[in-house]
C-alpha cells in the first residue's frame, strides 16, 4: 500500500474516506470536532440517536456528510482516552483498515494519527498505524492457484498530521516505517514458503536477487566446497542427512564510514528441520518450515536498512541448510570439529541449529564487528519460558543487551534478558570432546546460548532467541516477521537515527 502525510483543513481534504476518533461517552476527537463544526452538529446528532457511543471496536460510516468534502467519513469508537494503549490502538488500526479494505474506498486519509496513546510518542505512533495496516493486510497467496480479489481494494492511506511544522519528521517516520514493513513482508514471505520450494539454494537466490536490486549491496555465497576448505565441520555435518546442499549466504553492506566496524547478524537458516536421527515428532513437524525464520529475517533487516540507506556498515550472514534423516546424517555420539578447531560431541542431532550457527559466527571474526548477534528459531525451552510474547536475550555484553531490551520496548517487538552464567556452562561438559551440543534437560535456552558464547570470545554478541515469536500457530498459522522491527530499531539507534 502506499503511504503519504496530509495536512491542512480536514473539512476541505478530497478524499474517499476520512477516518476521525470517538471516545467514550461520544466525546469527539479534535478532528472530530472540526468536522462536527463545519457540519453543523452533523456527528453529535448522529450519535445521540445511539447508533455509536464511542467504545473501543465500534464503526460507523457515514455518507455525505454536509459541509465536509471527503466522500465518507468513518467514525471509530477509541474507549476511554486514559485506557487507550499501544496494543488497543494496534486492534484499532488492524480492524479499521480490514473494513476499509471492503468498503470500496480505494484511498483514505487516517485522521487517528495524532490519538494520544499512553507512552507513545506521535512517531511511534505514525509507526504502529503503518505496522498494523500492513499487518491487517498481509496475505500469502504464492502457493495457491485461486485467489479471491478484494473489489477495488484499499491502495492509498494517508496519515493526516494537524502541525504543519512537523511534517518533514513525519515524512522521514513514515517512509522509515514503510521501509521496514517491506522488509517484514519478504521476511514472512520467505518463512511461509514450503520446504520443498524455500530450499538453501532457493533462499540463497532471494539473497542475489536482492543484490542485483541494490548496487550497495555484495552478496556472496559460499558452497560445500569452500565451507570445507574454512573447516566448517559442525554446519557441514547437519547438511550430511540432505539432498540439498548447504549454503553459506554472506551479504555485504557498507553504508557507513569506510573505517567504521560492522554490526554482523547471523541468522540460522535451517530451510527444514525433521530433526535428523533423533527424528522429531511428527505431529506439526510442518511448522519446521519456519526453522529458517533468523535467516530469513536477516535478509528481511538488511532490505530495510537498503531501503532507508541508513549511514551504518552491516554484514548479513545465513547458513542455510536442512537437517533430515539419512545413513549419512549425524548419528548421536559422533564427533565433529567446528570452524574455531574445537570439537563437539553431539548428543541430539536435533540440537543442530547451534552446529551451524557457531561456524557462522567463528566466519564473523574476519569483519572485524563491533557487535555480532544471532537470530535463531533455537529452542523448545524459550516457548516454555516466554510463551509468544516476548524473543529470549543473552549476552556477553551489558551495553548491547541494554540497545537490544530498548529497542524492543520502543517497537513493541520485546525480548526479554536471562542469564548468562558460567554455572551453567559445566551442563556441557563432554567425556569425549571439548563440549557437547545439548546441556541436558534445564535451562534449555540458556545453555544453548552458552554453547554458542564459546565461539564469541574475540567480540560482543548477543543472541535472540525468537522459537516462541516467529510463528503463529493453528488456525492463524504464518510467520510473524519478528524481530525485524527490533533490528531495525537497534540499526536505527546506532546510527543516530
Amino acid at each position: 500500500m502506499e503511504y503519504s502525510i496530509k495536512s491542512g483543513d480536514p473539512t476541505k481534504q478530497r478524499t474517499a474516506c476520512l477516518i476521525a476518533g470517538v471516545f467514550s461517552k461520544r466525546q469527539l476527537s479534535p478532528m472530530a470536532l472540526q468536522l462536527d463544526k463545519a457540519s453543523k452538529g452533523f456527528l453529535q446528532r448522529i450519535l445521540k440517536r445511539g447508533d455509536m457511543d464511542g467504545e473501543s471496536g465500534q464503526q460507523l460510516m457515514l455518507y455525505d456528510v454536509p459541509g465536509i468534502q471527503a466522500e465518507r467519513v468513518l467514525l471509530v469508537g477509541l474507549g476511554k482516552l486514559r485506557d487507550l494503549s499501544r496494543k488497543k490502538y494496534a486492534k484499532t488500526v488492524a480492524t479499521v483498515i480490514k473494513s476499509l479494505d471492503k468498503s470500496h474506498a480505494i484511498e483514505a486519509i487516517w485522521g487517528l494519527s495524532e490519538t494520544v496513546i499512553n507512552d507513545n510518542s506521535p512517531h511511534q505512533t505514525i509507526r504502529d498505524t503503518v505496522m498494523g495496516a500492513e499487518e491487517s493486510l498481509y496475505r500469502f497467496t504464492e502457493t495457491k492457484s485461486e485467489v479471491k480479489k478484494t473489489e477495488r481494494p484499499l491502495k492509498r492511506l494517508a496519515l493526516f498530521i494537524s502541525d504543519r511544522r512537523h511534517l518533514k519528521s513525519a515524512q522521514k517516520t513514515l517512509s522509515q516505517a514503510a521501509a521496514v514493513a517491506d522488509g517484514i513482508k519478504l521476511t514472512k514471505d520467505l518463512a511461509n514458503l514450503p520446504g520443498n520450494i524455500c530450499t538453501p539454494s532457493y533462499l540463497a537466490e532471494q539473497a542475489r536477487k536482492l543484490g542485483r536490486l541494490h548496487s550497495n549491496l555484495k552478496v556472496r555465497v559460499l558452497d560445500e566446497k569452500q565451507m570445507t576448505k574454512l573447516g566448517m565441520g559442525a554446519l557441514l555435518s547437519v547438511s550430511r542427512g540432505s539432498r540439498q546442499p548447504a549454503k553459506l549466504i554472506v551479504m555485504e553492506y557498507m553504508g557507513g564510514k569506510s573505517t567504521a566496524k560492522p554490526v554482523v547478524l547471523v541468522g540460522k537458516g535451517l530451510t527444514f528441520d525433521a530433526g535428523g536421527i533423533s527424528l522429531k515428532p511428527s505431529a506439526a513437524m510442518d511448522e519446521m518450515k519456519y526453522d529458517m525464520c533468523g535467516g530469513a529475517t536477516v535478509i528481511g533487516t538488511l532490505k530495510a536498512c537498503l531501503s532507508m540507506e541508513l549511514p551504518i556498515n552491516l554484514i548479513g550472514i545465513v547458513p542455510a541448510s536442512e537437517n533430515l534423516p539419512d545413513g549419512d546424517a549425524n548419528k548421536p555420539g559422533d564427533i565433529v570439529t567446528s570452524m574455531s578447531g574445537q570439537t563437539i560431541e553431539i548428543l541430539n542431532t536435533d540440537a543442530e541449529g547451534r552446529l551451524i550457527l557457531c561456524d557462522a559466527i567463528t566466519y564473523s571474526e574476519r569483519f572485524n564487528p563491533a557487535a555480532v548477534i544471532d537470530i535463531a528459531t533455537l529452542t523448545g525451552a524459550c516457548i516454555v519460558a516466554l510463551g509468544s510474547q516476548a524473543s529470549g536475550l543473552m549476552a556477553n555484553n551489558e551495553t548491547l543487551a541494554n540497545e537490544l531490551l530498548a529497542a524492543g520496548t520502543h517497537t513493541g517487538d520485546r525480548v526479554w534478558q536471562l542469564p548468562l552464567w558460567d554455572d551453567y556452562q559445566e551442563q556441557l561438559d563432554s567425556n569425549f570432546a571439548d563440549m557437547a551440543n545439548i546441556g541436558g534437560k534445564g535451562a534449555g535456552t540458556i545453555t544453548a546460548a552458552c554453547f554458542l558464547s564459546r565461539f564469541t570470545k574475540k567480540f560482543k554478541w548477543a543472541h535472540l532467541d525468537i522459537a516462541g515469536t516467529a510463528w503463529r500457530s493453528g488456525s492463524s498459522k504464518g510467520a510473524t516477521g519478528r524481530p525485524v522491527s527490533l533490528l531495525t530499531q537497534f540499526l536505527l539507534k546506532r546510527c543516530g537515527q
